[in-house]
């Protein structure tokens, strides 16, 4: 489940991040260079430099999304030539990168900045830390007072990758879904149907698990799939009219396909006899669940929405 959640945030920021067309991403390692790559400076200048250049850069994704830069953090600044300068340095611009996210709304209390660092950096994160480098951290006099996790290469690989999908699916939420209008407009035909279905609040304070950009979602969703249930599915052959339902979550409520071919009828009619009307209204077998995902992919596929979806 996380790998395919990590593959469906590398497609979306990689088709749709950036401000001058596409540019493909992995997590972390290419974020994880995009805000750390250094090169020596020509002079005799015992500094670094970031290499921003064509806007396909982390920072530029981020100000490409949110509109606005963050504060202090340039896009080309000068990093210490010692290790451990340079080290603290990057988990302060980390820091500064969570903090903004979280004043934004992004829910990331458990996302740490050193679990943003290269796995070099975060060797020596941690080796100042714990006492390991002396000499070099009574020169840096920048001790964290809080618990620091000394983890093996490993886990921290997978420690970092999980940090940095968590990154962007919060800049996904708070950058993103905000775009998502918040204007209900009645629809008249599909009141009476909607009057015994219990409702989904939008307000900001009903729910700690979605926000109120997802619950507008989720509002679309109940009354497209309520309003279309009887239309997409009147002749069909494979169980009749689905029975109704309440969409309250985004994996097990749209995992038959049913309530995401009722949006789509909603605006590409044309698609209900030719891919919709085949679907299994009742589906009970891992068979079935795939016979409706494959008319699902394909519908998208016959609309150009494909976006590289696997089934």
């Amino acid at each position: 489940f996380f790998q395919k959640t990590l593959n469906a945030v590398k497609s979306w920021f990689t088709l749709f991040g950036w401000s001058k067309g596409q540019n493909p991403i992995s997590i972390p390692y290419s974020l994880r260079c995009d805000v750390c790559i250094v090169q020596l400076t020509l002079a005799q200048e015992n500094t670094f430099k970031w290499k921003f250049d064509k806007d396909k850069y982390f920072y530029d994704m981020l100000l490409n999304l949110n509109g606005q830069p963050i504060r202090g953090i340039a896009a080309s600044q000068s990093l210490p030539h010692d290790p451990v300068e340079r080290t603290f340095q990057l988990h302060w611009q980390h820091s500064e990168l969570l903090a903004f996210l979280k004043s934004k709304g992004a829910y990331l209390s458990h996302v740490m900045p050193e679990f943003l660092l290269a796995p070099e950096d975060y060797e020596i994160w941690t080796e100042v830390n714990t006492g390991l480098r002396v000499g070099s951290m009574r020169s840096s006099g920048k001790l964290s007072g809080r618990r620091i996790f000394v983890l093996d290469s490993r886990t921290f690989e997978t420690m970092s990758k999980r940090a940095w999908t968590d990154v962007l699916l919060q800049m996904y939420k708070v950058f993103v879904l905000p775009r998502v209008s918040s204007r209900v407009v009645p629809d008249p035909s599909s009141l009476e149907s909607l009057q015994n279905m219990p409702g989904i609040k939008p307000e900001p304070l009903c729910s700690n698990i979605y926000s109120r950009y997802e619950r507008t979602i989720l509002i679309w969703l109940n009354k497209h799939y309520e309003k279309n249930r009887k239309i997409v599915w009147k002749d069909s052959q494979r169980g009749g009219i689905p029975p109704m339902r309440w969409v309250v979550n985004f994996d097990k409520d749209l995992l038959d396909g049913l309530v995401l071919a009722a949006q789509m009828a909603a605006y590409c009619p044309y698609l209900i006899p030719t891919h919709f009307i085949k679907m299994y209204t009742n589906p009970r077998t891992h068979e079935q669940f795939m016979h409706n995902s494959l008319i699902l992919v394909k519908a998208l596929r016959a609309i150009s929405l494909d976006m590289d979806i696997k089934v």
